[in-house]
C-alpha cells in the first residue's frame, strides 16, 4: 500500500521500455574506412617524422664581440684563447688563490686529424718522446735484450734496470720481471718471439725506436722519455709540466 504507482514517479516509463528492444537490437553502422582511415593517420605519422629528421639542425651561432660582465652565457660568445706564457701565468695565479699543490702537473689536450687520401684514417698509436725539460725526477725501468757482454756492460752503465738474453723469457712471461719498456739488439729478435703476445706494443720495434744498436740513445729515451697514447681515436691527453 505504501508503494507509489509507477506512473506517478517515472511517466511513460512503459512505452520507453516498450521501445527498447528495437534499440538494441539495432546493428551499428558498417565503417568500411575505418581501417583505411587509422593507416592514413599512421602514414601521416611516419611523414611528419622524416620530416622532422630532414630539417637541419639550427646551431647557435656565437658572436665576435666579447662579454662585458663576467657572468655571461658561455655558449653566446667564442671561447677565449690564451698564449702560452699568458696561460702558465694564470695556471700559477690561480694555483695560489686555490691553495692547490705548487708542484702540481700541468696537462695538455691535442686534437690530431686523423684523415689521409682516399677517406682514410690513421689508426690509434702510442709513442715516447724525449722533452727537452724534464719536470720529474722519476726515470721509468727499462729491460735491454742482448746477449753479448759488451753491449751488457753498456746497458748498465747507461742505466738499464735488467739485461739478459733469452733466460729472462721465462720470468717475463710468469710476470717475475715487470719494467715499464723493453729494448733489444736485432741479433736477438728470432729468440724473442715467445714474449710478442706478451708484451704488445711495448714488443721492441724499430718504428718505436726500440730496437737497434745505440743502446744508450734508447735507454736515454725510454728512461727519460714520456709516453703518450692516442685515445678516442684522435685525442692526447699527457702532462708536460709542474706549475
Amino acid at each position: 500500500g505504501l508503494a507509489p504507482l509507477r506512473g506517478w514517479v517515472f511517466p511513460g516509463l512503459d512505452q520507453r521500455l516498450a521501445a527498447a528492444p528495437a534499440l538494441v537490437s539495432a546493428a551499428p553502422a558498417a565503417r568500411p574506412y575505418a581501417a583505411a582511415a587509422k593507416t592514413a593517420k599512421k602514414d601521416s605519422r611516419r611523414t611528419k617524422k622524416e620530416e622532422t629528421k630532414k630539417k637541419p639542425v639550427t646551431r647557435r651561432r656565437p658572436l665576435m664581440s666579447k662579454p662585458v660582465d663576467d657572468v655571461y652565457l658561455t655558449w653566446y660568445y667564442e671561447r677565449p684563447s690564451y698564449g702560452v706564457e699568458e696561460a702558465v701565468g694564470m695556471l700559477k695565479k690561480f694555483q695560489q688563490l686555490d691553495f692547490t699543490y705548487p708542484k702540481q702537473y700541468i696537462y695538455i689536450n691535442v686534437t690530431l686529424d686523423m684523415a689521409l687520401q682516399k677517406k682514410k684514417k690513421v689508426d690509434p698509436f702510442a709513442s715516447t718522446v724525449l722533452l727537452p725539460y724534464r719536470f720529474t725526477d722519476e726515470t721509468n725501468k727499462v729491460l735491454v735484450f742482448t746477449e753479448n757482454e759488451q753491449e751488457a756492460e753498456i746497458a748498465r752503465e747507461n742505466g738499464a734496470a735488467v739485461v739478459g738474453g733469452v733466460e729472462l723469457i721465462k720470468w717475463i712471461l710468469e710476470d717475475e720481471i715487470q719494467v715499464d719498456f723493453y729494448v733489444a739488439v736485432p741479433a736477438i729478435m728470432p729468440k724473442l718471439i715467445p714474449l710478442r703476445n706478451k708484451l704488445r706494443r711495448k714488443y721492441p720495434n724499430t718504428k718505436r725506436n726500440s730496437l737497434g744498436h745505440d743502446i744508450p740513445k734508447m735507454l736515454q729515451l725510454y728512461r727519460d722519455g714520456l709516453e703518450y697514447t692516442v685515445e678516442n681515436e684522435r685525442l692526447i691527453e699527457t702532462r708536460i709540466a709542474r706549475v
